[in-house]
């Protein structure tokens, strides 16, 4: 075998082993995130040592640490300081500073993502619409409102809103194929950064009805406003979760400031 081609078969080689690892962390992280979200290790109980996981899954030390150090920035189990590391919730978690779609974060967590979409509609802007995506009052938008699925089970209600610029690659994609984040990546659409407001709410009729609870129950809202690298708005949108589906995490260091930022309730 010449020098070429023995190099390109230890790269090769090599490349196909990285990816073999990370897949295999990946499921492993998978499969504990499975457990703790059906019980089998609950809120308070200590995950098992990383000798006793290396043998469960046959592989190294480092595999392991990696599934772990997953789980742990998901806010799952703690961080374990010289101790086990224990199951701190059960509720998968979304990083508040990530731009990423609701799909993409499922898959993530290891859930499978589904929605039933209820309308897609080209629509005049009302007052509050025209003032998110700085647009004038009676021009064209594009809105959507989907249930989403996490495993087959309703989790939220999502409610887009699209200037007819961004929203036309919306019009002729089907919303219950899949994400709608990602079609507009695909058609070139430029998402740059977000802010989210999160608050809480009760449930009205429409909401009530979809996630199959009654009216009032309480819910996690998230208002995302997403903007292209200019900042020119692009989407204003409103999820509304049921709170054991899902919550939010933000990391803090001390000394660093925090994206996170508490507002009057009136100011968003």
């Amino acid at each position: 075998m010449g020098t070429i081609s023995l190099k390109h078969h230890l790269f090769t080689k090599g490349l196909s082993a990285t990816v073999a690892r990370q897949q295999q962390h990946q499921e492993i992280a998978a499969d504990l995130r499975k457990q703790i979200r059906e019980g089998e290790l609950a809120p308070g109980a200590s995950i098992p040592s990383e000798a006793e996981l290396c043998r469960q899954y046959g592989c190294a030390r480092g595999t392991i640490r990696q599934a772990v150090a997953t789980l742990r920035n998901e806010g799952l189990i703690s961080s374990g300081q010289g101790r086990r590391s224990r199951v701190l919730d059960t509720v998968p978690t979304q990083d508040f500073d990530d731009i990423i779609s609701f799909s993409q974060w499922c898959h993530n967590s290891g859930i499978e993502p589904g929605q039933e979409t209820q309308w897609v509609t080209r629509c005049r802007a009302n007052a509050e619409m025209a003032t998110r995506l700085e647009i004038n009052t009676d021009d064209p938008i594009v809105s959507v409102l989907r249930l989403r699925l996490m495993d087959g089970t309703p989790a939220m209600v999502e409610r887009l809103n699209y200037p007819l610029e961004v929203g036309k690659h919306v019009l002729v994609f089907d919303p219950d194929s899949g994400s709608i984040y990602q079609q507009l990546l695909n058609c070139g659409v430029d998402i740059s950064h977000a802010t989210r407001t999160i608050d809480a709410v009760g449930a009205n009729e429409e909401d009530a009805e979809l996630l199959g609870v009654t009216p009032g129950t309480p819910l996690l809202r998230v208002r995302r406003h997403a903007f292209t690298l200019d900042g020119t708005p692009i989407e204003a949108s409103d999820d509304r979760y049921l709170p054991h589906m899902a919550n939010f995490t933000v990391s803090a260091v001390r000394g660093t400031p925090s994206p996170a930022s508490m507002v009057r309730a009136d100011a968003s």
